[in-house]
């Protein structure tokens, strides 16, 4: 398994990243279990989760169950020195956590406390703030947010506050290192000047959703990514499943993600599936598996930490993992480019 450096080199972490997020409502706490064990098995060394998981749906009853499942595992295992640990405070949200109130300095204090007893840790490896409280351009907003309201001031007196936070609990060793997630380019240059300033913990990670369909990362915050030192942790690299050509010719699988959350989160729509023809193709041409080839492309980024991925059976599981080493021909990336730049934005 290919590891990246993050944090200047003070942090080891796999290419691909075992998502967490259906431990506690698709999978069970034993299923949990199995998928950590078959993936350390195969060198991959980070579990990504966060305090509102699982989904499919969001629940507030079950919000910190996925936390538990890996706390339950650490403590079967003793193995917590082979895993990275990443977790996510919520933001403003329709009350699956505190009544719908997100974070600022107190809270964040508070939620980190909660996530060390759910996960059986003492400390956290990486600790990410969801999404921004000022609003995101995450999940099918690029069409429609606008930040022409924002208050500066109340931006940066937000940040002061979480990085003072997040001081206090790296400097407690609740926390190693601070992350974003569902973040902007502007927005991450914000918490990056403001940390250095007040000597706070920097970012060292961004994760924001990536995949073949989903490019809006190689632009600006590619560029701030590779100069600052900031990696992108990649989600939905598989666009939620719609990569793996399950759901074309109009299949709903009983069950899938589709079945469960229908229009997959503004991303099934009609373009969607013209690109995921494309991409199929493609594949197709050069005798791979849709699958591996669209986390394959994702891991060659060269302003990649992770990709996160997420299985609901120990056979999606078991797939993705015979592919783990691919790395795609120069061939193979020319094509992609053309299908790109033939289907760009496709949700």
């Amino acid at each position: 398994m290919r590891m990246n450096k993050l944090a200047g080199g003070k942090i080891e972490v796999s290419a691909l990243c075992l998502g967490s997020m259906l431990w506690g409502s698709t999978n069970t706490e034993t299923e949990g279990h199995a998928q950590i064990d078959m993936s350390l098995d195969h060198g991959i060394n980070f579990i990504d989760t966060a305090e509102m998981y699982p989904v499919n749906p969001i629940k507030a009853e079950r919000c910190g169950r996925s936390e538990e499942v890996i706390g339950s595992w650490i403590a079967k295992s003793g193995r917590r020195n082979d895993v990275v640990i990443a977790t996510k405070v919520s933001g403003d949200n329709p009350g699956w956590k505190r009544g719908g109130k997100g974070y600022d300095g107190a809270i964040i204090r508070e939620a980190v406390d909660e996530s060390l007893v759910k996960l059986n840790t003492d400390y956290i490896d990486i600790y990410q703030t969801h999404w921004p409280i000022r609003g995101s351009y995450a999940f099918r907003q690029n069409w429609t947010f606008d930040p022409s309201g924002q208050n500066k001031d109340e931006v940066e007196a937000h940040m002061r506050d979480v990085l003072q936070a997040m001081a206090e609990v790296v400097a407690a060793g609740k926390v190693r290192h601070f992350g974003l997630s569902n973040e902007s380019a502007w927005g991450t240059a914000q918490w990056l000047g403001i940390a250095r300033e007040m000597g706070a913990p920097e970012v060292i990670s961004i994760q924001n959703e990536y995949s073949l369909m989903h490019r809006l990362a190689d632009t600006d915050l590619a560029e701030l990514c590779m100069n600052e030192g900031v990696r992108v942790l990649a989600y939905s690299p598989l666009a939620t499943g719609l990569l793996t050509g399950k759901y074309q010719k109009g299949a709903v699988p009983k069950g899938s993600r589709l079945d469960l959350s229908p229009g997959l989160g503004g991303r099934a729509t009609p373009r969607a599936f013209e690109a995921v023809d494309a991409y199929l193709a493609v594949a197709k041409k050069h005798g791979l598996d849709p699958v591996h080839m669209a986390l394959a492309f994702s891991v060659s980024r060269p302003f990649m930490g992770s990709t996160i991925f997420g299985a609901s059976s120990m056979e999606q599981l078991g797939r993705i993992l015979d592919g783990k080493d691919l790395v795609l021909s120069d061939d193979v990336m020319k094509d992609i480019d053309q299908t790109h730049r033939a289907h760009p934005m496709p949700f």
